[in-house]
């Protein structure tokens, strides 16, 4: 009994306890949150509005991206050949849409649908399920880049608050849009621009940062008085690109490319005129380029559609044989690789007037094992591999295949072909020779040569153009008859190391650097002179054996034709600001001088020869006088038949103004190896071109030409003395300036501090390195055989070759 009370009263002390304890918290609680209360009401009473505010803008009214333009692409008279228009995407707000009961949703559902110019990309019952399913969306786009004449009406009818206040819930999102007033024209050197404002290929890739600009934002906020207010971060705009390029140069060669081609169109197999088809024309004294031409083309406004494009898969994989429906455009931006074939060039013995022939008979195995040139890739390979290589890729399905080949198609299509593509010269290889010889002193220019159509070489016989021999020949004759077995001769002069110095020298195997995307690599095409063996060395006198690309050929060909100044080859000349003010100017750039002026001189006399008495005659328009040089290559595999013809030239023939350059890949003809067919095209072009750019006729016509200019339109009323008095006209009087637009710039190079120096044919030129053209032969400047970039000789750093700043040779302009 008495331990039991003993535990009740320790249980009631401990209640107690308890009691105590509770009653001090609560206490504790009940203070603090008094305090709590205190300080919230404060906060409330002396910032509440602020903070208020502040949760709104947050909430409500959210920053909205302004669009930057992009800049325009601009020729050199001005004429707009890339523009950005403005456009709208029409955005819904379904959370506004909801709101109010719905009351906003009939009025502007029946607002948006009443306008038949809209393109919608969603029916009105798929947006109503859209708009019941998501009523928390506040940004969903149902119609994209609409011009302003097809939603000015609905533009209206949401601003006009007071005539359409039930019209809420949508707006109009300010957009640009890319387009290209020429369509197709210079597709290859403009390039595209992809769905991100991305740019794609040519000018669009290549200045894609200069041209985007930056995009600015608008914010919204409450004021003091609870009203909203905006406040913008304006857009800068993308800078605009002035070209070199001239729009109505650049149609005269697409016309007579297209010409060309539409003429052989399914002529001994099915398809275009050609596998491909360039042309360059060229400023010999700036290095601006003026036109740069392929075919096939592409539309710019539309690139990918794929209509009239050969895309072949292979039979295995046609599986039930169903094929998928042709789609004009994708997703897929993936480079398709490019597959080259190891192409050589020999001479054949069949003659044709004015025309040079290539070799049937193989007289050696392949020289090179590594090839980049994509125009030789088979067309409709697929994903399937070389045989050689041992295995082959096969996708799960046919449309997968299917859609692989086209991507890779499309991709072949946009590349340049005047850039990318590499492939053996052939006999306009033969000028870069004899200016060797003559430059290095090995050649005087009175050699003579007997050609009996072979020559023996090691343990192979290779033969001449001509297999039953050129004979005696001198040695303006073996260049005006492209004689295989002189050259051959020439290059055992000359030497092997003399030879490929003087290939270094004109930058065979390097890069030029042009501004434009996907410039081919050739530093692993090129022979070594360490491994060079004798019959090398002769196959190349005569361009066969190692690869180039146009834009390396006409690059180097103008410095042999314009006092041996190699100047950096470019597009863009001047960059604008949004405002229309330069600021920035690519002056013509000097790199090397490869040849001195005297061996310039005698190659133009020699090149002139060509036209005038030798393969070259057909290439000559009426009433001028031309220079150049023919060239026909067999490609790899032989005995296929398979050609690329070509010619090299100039005008005028005693003071070159343009340079040009004419290729043609695989003629759509049964006997493709005859360069008359490049000569002919070059003809047509250059009888547009040359009045055009007011070169005046120097030469008496024929009436048949006279015929024949009247047939085309063109004028020829100006005579060799009325070119003179309309020139000596045209010059201002002593004190007068010239007319604005009409006086040329002079050429202008950048000494290695970057100061200026005008060139005339009486001063001395500075080049980039600080050497003049007193000491002209080889400046202390290498190049690096990876990048084509000059080396720093103090630092061994790579020089920007625009800037001729240090560049990090690990960023990816170098590849």
């Amino acid at each position: 009994m008495r331990e039991g009370n003993m535990e009740n009263l320790k249980n009631q002390k401990f209640t107690d306890k308890m009691q105590r304890k509770l009653a001090v918290s609560f206490l504790v609680v009940l203070l603090a949150f008094m305090g709590l209360s205190t300080r919230l009401y404060a906060i409330n009473r002396d910032n509440g509005e602020q903070y208020k505010k502040q949760v709104l803008s947050q909430q409500s009214y959210d920053s909205v991206v302004l669009p930057a333009k992009r800049g325009e692409i601009v020729d050199s008279n001005g004429t707009k050949i890339a523009v950005s228009q403005k456009v709208y995407n029409v955005v819904i707000d379904s959370k506004t849409l909801n709101s109010k009961d719905g009351k906003y949703l009939e009025p502007t559902m029946k607002a948006i649908y009443d306008q038949k110019d809209i393109n919608f990309t969603i029916s009105q019952s798929d947006l109503r399920s859209y708009i019941a399913s998501n009523p928390g969306s506040q940004y969903k786009i149902i119609a994209k880049k609409q011009p302003y004449d097809a939603v000015s009406t609905l533009m209206v009818m949401i601003s006009d608050h007071v005539e359409y206040p039930d019209i809420k819930g949508v707006w109009l999102e300010d957009a640009y849009q890319r387009t290209y007033p020429y369509g197709s024209l210079a597709c290859d050197v403009i390039g595209f621009v992809q769905g991100d404002n991305e740019g794609a290929y040519g000018l669009e890739e290549y200045y894609n940062d200069i041209l985007t600009g930056i995009n600015g934002r608008e914010y919204g906020y409450l004021n003091d008085d609870s009203n909203l207010e905006r406040t913008i971060k304006p857009a800068e705009n993308g800078k605009t690109l002035v070209t070199s390029l001239d729009v109505n140069i650049q149609s005269i060669i697409e016309k007579h490319i297209l010409a060309f081609n539409k003429e052989h169109e399914n002529e001994y197999r099915d398809g275009n005129g050609s596998k491909n088809t360039g042309v360059i024309v060229m400023n010999p004294k700036t290095g601006e380029i003026l036109a740069m031409a392929s075919y096939p083309v592409f539309d710019l406004n539309d690139p990918w559609n794929t209509d009239g494009l050969d895309i072949e898969v292979s039979e295995e994989y046609a599986m039930d044989g169903i094929v998928p429906q042709v789609t004009s455009s994708t997703d897929g931006q993936e480079e398709a690789p490019e597959n080259g074939e190891n192409a050589e060039n020999t001479e054949n013995s069949q003659n044709s007037q004015n025309s040079e022939t290539a070799s049937e008979e193989t007289v050696m195995e392949p020289v090179l094992t590594e090839s980049v040139d994509s125009y030789t890739a088979p067309a409709g390979t697929g994903l399937v591999n070389e045989e050689e290589e041992g295995t082959k890729k096969t996708p799960k399905t046919y449309a997968e295949a299917y859609e692989e080949a086209k991507l890779e198609a499309l991709n072949s299509l946009w590349k340049n072909f005047c850039v990318n593509a590499t492939y053996e010269p052939g006999s306009t290889m033969k000028p870069f020779t004899m200016a060797a010889g003559l430059e290095s002193g090995e050649l005087t220019g009175n050699e003579n040569f007997v050609c009996g159509g072979v020559k023996n070489v090691g343990d192979h016989k290779i033969h001449c153009s001509n297999r039953a021999g050129h004979g005696p020949l001198t040695f303006s004759g073996a260049l005006e008859q492209s004689c295989n077995v002189a050259f051959m001769d020439i290059g055992t002069m000359i030497g092997k190391q003399i030879f490929m110095d003087y290939n270094k020298e004109f930058n065979f195997g390097l890069k030029t650097n042009v501004d434009l995307t996907g410039e081919g690599r050739t530093n692993t095409l090129v022979f070594d002179v360490d491994t060079m063996t004798p019959t090398d060395l002769a196959i190349s006198t005569f361009g066969q054996g190692f690869n180039v690309t146009m834009i390396q050929m006409i690059t180097g060909f103008c410095s042999l034709i314009n006092g041996g100044y190699y100047y950096q080859p470019h597009v863009v000349t001047k960059i604008l600001n949004d405002d229309g003010v330069v600021v920035d100017t690519v002056e013509p750039r000097v790199l090397k001088q490869t040849i001195s002026q005297e061996t310039s001189d005698k190659i133009v006399e020699l090149c002139n020869n060509v036209v005038s008495q030798g393969t070259g005659k057909s290439a000559r328009p009426a009433g001028y006088r031309i220079g150049g040089k023919t060239g026909t290559a067999e490609k790899y595999p032989r005995k296929r038949g398979n050609y690329l013809v070509s010619f090299i030239g100039f005008a005028p023939a005693d003071d070159p103004q343009i340079a040009f350059y004419t290729v043609i890949d695989e003629p759509n003809v049964p006997s493709q190896a005859s360069a008359r067919y490049a000569t002919v095209l070059t003809r047509e072009y250059l009888t547009e071109l040359l009045p055009y750019m007011h070169i005046f006729m120097t030469e008496e016509l024929s009436d048949e030409e006279k015929a024949e200019l009247e047939e085309k339109q063109i004028s020829f009323a100006v005579s060799a003395s009325m070119a003179e008095e309309q020139a000596q006209q045209e010059q201002p009087a002593e004190g007068e300036e010239g007319a604005e637009g009409e006086e040329e710039d002079p050429s202008v190079v950048t000494n290695s501090d970057g100061s200026e120096v005008n060139i005339t044919n009486d001063e001395i030129i500075t080049f980039v390195d600080g050497t003049n053209s007193n000491d002209y032969k080889k400046p202390e400047l290498s190049i690096d055989p990876e990048t084509g970039y000059a080396i720093d000789p103090d630092t061994g750093a790579l020089l920007d070759p625009h800037t001729f700043e240090p560049v990090d040779p690990t960023i990816s302009d170098l590849e």
